[in-house]
């Protein structure tokens, strides 16, 4: 029994320092000017709490006016992931929120068509990304401007283009 006091007693002292503190901002990926604006909230006294906001967000603002810290909201972040989709690009820590966040799909139109080099369809979508056919599956009906086109994310990093509800041909995106 004494142990378990002993080890809990070490473990609460630990968790005291300056350095755990740093290893519990780094497990939470929350910078540390955050963490320290965040920290403010456990000052009792008032003033001594007021005088700890006031100088964490005068620091916080000094970080964000030198794009030392830049925050964006989760509809930025979702934007910024779709317009991504398709390409093959790091994780980047997080940035753009976790693996829930994941785009897995998206629903455009056809603004382009052509036909890429192998005889397969090259298309243009209205968010602006290029996409080619990597296989030689058939369409029934041709692609055309104004097709709704589904693309959705596959095992092993395919993509799958669906236009009109047709059973789609797999695609890498170009651009």
């Amino acid at each position: 029994m004494k142990r378990k006091i002993i080890l809990a007693a070490a473990a609460a002292a630990l968790l005291a320092t300056p350095a755990a503190a740093q290893r519990r901002a780094d497990s939470t990926k929350t910078p540390a000017q955050i963490q320290r604006l965040l920290g403010c909230r456990g000052v009792a006294d008032a003033a001594q709490r007021l005088a700890c906001f006031d100088r964490e967000t005068a620091t916080l603002n000094q970080a964000m006016a030198r794009r030392d810290l830049v925050v964006i909201d989760r509809e930025r972040a979702t934007a910024a992931r779709r317009s991504l989709f398709g390409f093959s690009v790091p994780s980047f820590g997080g940035l753009f929120g976790g693996d829930e966040n994941e785009v897995k799909e998206i629903q455009s139109t056809i603004t382009a068509v052509a036909n890429n080099a192998d005889g397969g369809w090259t298309i243009r979508l209205a968010d602006g990304s290029t996409w080619t056919q990597t296989d030689d599956a058939p369409l029934g009906i041709r692609p055309a401007r104004g097709h709704k086109v589904v693309v959705r994310r596959g095992l092993l990093g395919v993509f799958r283009i669906s236009v009109n509800g047709q059973a789609g041909f797999k695609a890498k995106r170009i651009g």
